[in-house]
């Protein structure tokens, strides 16, 4: 990938806890409007390839940069490297399960605010008009004044995705958004997940290989911290090192 294309780049990374080698030289790219599905038995690194990213977690050696001005992510913050435009969704949904869909959404808008001090925050005609063509993005325009604790399983994962939405990023990883989801709900999510990735890069982490088949993407293997194959879904389902590992368990 050219660096002309190139929206993340993670090159020869690795990182140890405690003797074990969780990431092992690492090298990892992805553009601007692309989607990525990330696959892999437990243990391969799945998770801490997105801390090293999210900067939740600090590699022992390697380079992880960013965006068209080569920003190097390591020893940024988590708070800095949101603001900088990487969104990450994990597994169990996290939204204010009291209040109504519209004010977890407006309160994303404003996430450097805090909770508090938007009580006493008024959104503007455009930040209203945001919320709501994020709603429908996500598919809860009509649950705007619900509460949130009462949608479904996957309408709560919508709406984080909503959440990470209203915060404008440019990379978003979300972390096995298929599951514990109905069919339909499964079906929504792939298509919201192909549509962001129009304009968004999406990193999506999943074990579901069905949901990954319908993703239609560039699908990358991780083996003990390392890619062991990359490329079509096609490609790495027919790599006997995949079956052997992943596949075949």
């Amino acid at each position: 990938m050219s660096g002309s294309t190139r929206l993340l780049e993670v090159s020869g990374v690795s990182v140890t806890f405690d003797g074990f080698r969780a990431i092992n030289n690492l090298s990892f790219a992805i553009g601007p409007a692309e989607m990525r599905a990330v696959i892999g038995p437990n243990g391969a690194g799945k998770t801490t390839f997105m801390d090293i990213v999210t900067g939740k977690t600090r590699p022992d050696t390697g380079r992880v940069i960013w965006g068209d001005e080569n920003i190097s992510l390591i020893g940024m913050s988590e708070a800095r490297i949101a603001r900088a435009g990487i969104g990450r969704k994990f597994q169990r949904p996290t939204v204010f399960e009291e209040q109504s869909v519209r004010d977890n959404l407006t309160m994303a808008l404003k996430a450097d605010r805090g909770p508090f001090n938007v009580l006493f925050w008024k959104p503007s005609a455009e930040e209203r008009a945001k919320v709501e063509d994020i709603a429908a993005t996500i598919g809860l325009a009509g649950q705007l004044d619900r509460t949130s604790g009462e949608l479904s399983h996957g309408q709560k994962q919508w709406l984080e995705i909503g959440m990470l939405l209203a915060q404008d990023p440019q990379l978003l990883l979300v972390d096995e958004p298929a599951a514990g989801m109905t069919p339909a709900e499964r079906e929504h999510t792939t298509d919201l997940l192909k549509s962001l990735a129009k304009h968004h890069a999406v990193v999506v982490v999943e074990h579901d290989m069905e949901f990954v088949r319908r993703l239609d993407c560039k699908v990358t293997v991780l083996h003990e911290g390392s890619v062991l194959a990359e490329g079509s879904i096609d490609h790495v389902t027919k790599n006997q090192e995949v079956i052997d590992v992943y596949l075949g368990r």
